[in-house]
C-alpha cells in the first residue's frame, strides 16, 4: 500500500513539473500597452533609415493585399498546414500596433510573441529577424509607427486543430528557433559581412530559397538549396543553380537593382516584389547582398563556365533562331513568342532569349507555366519588361505544348514530366488567389504586379 502511493506522488510530482515545465514553455506575460506614439515624436533621419530596412524585408508586400492599404495586413500566406492572414502593422490603436511600445515590436521581432503575450506563426519569418540589431529595430519602429494608421481587423486563420492552438508554436520555437544575433566574421570584407547580416536577417532570403522539413522549419542542411512560394519554385542559389549562365557578383547587383539581367532574364513572381522593393535601397547596400550571395554561388568549375560560355555564344549566334516548325508546340511558339524572344532588341524592351532563361532550365515547370499565364506587368512610371499573359488566349493543351517545346528547344536538359497538372495547378492557384485576396480585383491574378514603396 505504501509502495503504491509513493508511485502516485512520484507521478503526481512528474504530472506538475512537466505542467510547470510546458507553462514556462509556453507563457509569454503581455506588455503593458502604452498611448500612440505622435509622428513627430520620431526622428526623421530614424525613420528615413526605417524606410529603408522595411524595403530590404520586403514589409509591405506581406502586410499589404492587392488593392488594399499599406502595411494593413490580410495577405493570405498558403503553407502546407492552411492558410495564415499577414497582420496590421499600421500604428492603428485598435487593430494595428499603435500601443505597442518598442520593447513589445522587438520582441515580436527576436522572439516571435506579440504584445499579448501570443506566440506568432513562423510566416512572419523571426527565425531570421533574431539576426537583427536593437538600433534597426528601433529604426523600423518608427518607420512604421509613422505610417498612415488603418482600421483594418485581423483575419481570421485557416488552420485545423490542434495547430490553430498557438502553444504548439512554442514547442516548433524550442525546436528550431535560434536565438543568436548576427556575428560577422573576421576573415571576410566588410562589404561581405554587411551583406550576411542583411540577407540572414532582414532580407530573409532563405525564407524562400531554402527547402523545408515537415514541421515547416528550413533544413540547415540545404541553405539556399530551392524552395517554394505561393505556387512559384525560388530557384537554388547556391552552387545548385539551374541558371544556364553562372552568377557572379555584378550579375547578381544589376539584377537586384534592375530586376532583370541580359544574361538572366526578368524577375518574375514574388521575386518581382522583392526587388521592386530593393530599387529604392542605396547601392552600397545591394552590392553588399551581391558580394555575399557571390560566396554561396561559388567560383564555377571550368566545365560550368564552358557550358555557360557555349549558352552564351548560341543565344548570340543566327543558327541558333532555326527551329523544326513542324514540332508540337513550334506554330505557338511562333504566333505567340518568337516576334519578341527573338528580336535584336536588347532587355527590357525585347524578350530574353529562352536558352538563357532559368525557367525554362529549372526542374520543373511550375515558374514557366505562371509566366505564360500571368505575363509580365510593366512597372508603374518606369520603362520595364513587360508580357501579356495568355491564361485566356490558350488551353492548357496548347500551353503544354508550348512548354514542352520550349523546353526541348531551349534547354539541354531531360523533358518535364506532369506538365499538364502544373498548368491545371498554376490556373488554380491564380483562381484562390483572386478570391482569398480582399480588395478590388480588376486585374489578373499576377503576383508580379504590387505597388512600389
Amino acid at each position: 500500500m505504501a509502495s503504491r502511493r509513493i508511485i502516485a506522488s512520484v507521478i503526481v510530482i512528474i504530472v506538475l513539473a512537466a505542467a510547470v515545465a510546458a507553462f514556462a514553455v509556453i507563457w509569454r506575460p503581455a506588455i503593458a500597452a502604452v498611448d500612440p506614439p505622435a509622428a513627430a515624436s520620431f526622428d526623421a533621419a530614424l525613420v528615413k533609415r526605417g524606410r529603408v530596412l522595411a524595403a530590404v524585408g520586403n514589409c509591405s508586400d506581406c502586410h499589404t493585399v492587392r488593392g488594399g492599404q499599406a502595411f494593413a495586413g490580410g495577405l493570405p500566406v498558403p503553407t502546407p498546414f492552411g492558410t495564415i492572414y499577414s497582420s496590421n502593422i499600421t500604428p492603428d490603436a485598435e487593430t494595428g500596433i499603435g500601443r505597442w511600445p518598442e520593447a513589445a515590436f522587438r520582441r515580436a521581432m527576436r522572439s516571435g510573441v506579440d504584445r499579448d503575450g501570443r506566440h506568432l506563426y513562423p510566416t512572419f519569418p523571426y527565425d531570421h529577424f533574431t539576426n537583427v540589431s536593437d538600433e534597426d529595430d528601433r529604426a523600423l519602429y518608427a518607420y512604421l509607427m509613422t505610417r498612415q494608421p488603418v482600421h483594418a481587423q485581423a483575419r481570421a486563420n485557416q488552420l485545423s486543430f490542434p495547430l490553430d492552438q498557438r502553444f504548439v508554436i512554442a514547442g516548433w520555437k524550442l525546436l528550431f528557433l535560434r536565438r543568436e544575433t548576427f556575428q560577422p566574421d573576421d576573415t571576410k570584407s566588410a562589404e561581405w559581412n554587411r551583406g550576411a547580416y542583411l540577407v540572414e536577417g532582414l532580407a530573409h532570403c532563405g525564407a524562400c530559397h531554402t527547402p523545408r522539413n515537415a514541421l515547416g522549419a528550413e533544413r540547415a542542411s540545404a541553405t539556399f538549396a530551392g524552395g517554394d512560394v505561393d505556387n512559384w519554385h525560388a530557384y537554388a542559389i547556391n552552387a545548385q543553380s539551374p541558371s544556364p549562365v553562372p552568377w557572379d557578383a555584378d550579375a547578381l547587383f544589376m539584377y537586384l537593382r534592375d530586376g532583370w539581367h541580359p544574361d538572366h532574364g526578368v524577375a518574375r513572381g514574388p521575386m518581382a516584389q522583392v526587388v521592386s522593393n530593393l530599387s529604392s535601397v542605396p547601392e552600397s547596400e545591394l552590392r553588399a547582398i551581391a558580394t555575399y550571395m557571390a560566396g554561396w554561388f561559388g567560383a564555377p568549375t571550368p566545365d560550368r563556365k564552358r557550358r555557360g560560355d557555349e549558352v552564351l555564344t548560341q543565344a548570340k549566334s543566327p543558327a541558333a533562331q532555326a527551329s523544326a516548325t513542324s514540332a508540337p508546340g513550334a506554330s505557338i511558339y511562333a504566333a505567340a513568342c518568337a516576334s519578341c524572344h527573338e528580336t535584336s532588341r536588347p532587355l527590357p524592351y525585347g524578350g530574353v532569349n529562352l536558352g538563357l532563361s532559368t525557367a525554362i532550365s529549372s526542374p520543373d515547370a511550375r515558374n514557366a507555366a505562371n509566366i505564360v499565364l500571368s505575363g509580365v506587368r510593366p512597372v508603374e512610371g518606369e520603362r520595364s519588361p513587360i508580357m501579356p499573359g495568355f491564361a485566356a488566349s490558350m488551353d492548357d493543351g496548347q500551353i503544354a505544348a508550348l512548354l514542352n517545346y520550349l523546353r526541348a528547344r531551349f534547354s539541354n536538359q531531360p523533358a518535364w514530366t506532369g506538365v499538364e497538372k502544373t498548368i491545371e495547378d498554376a490556373r488554380r492557384t491564380q483562381t484562390v488567389f483572386l478570391q482569398t485576396s480582399p480588395g478590388p480585383h480588376n486585374a489578373p491574378a499576377d503576383p508580379t504586379q504590387r505597388d512600389k514603396p
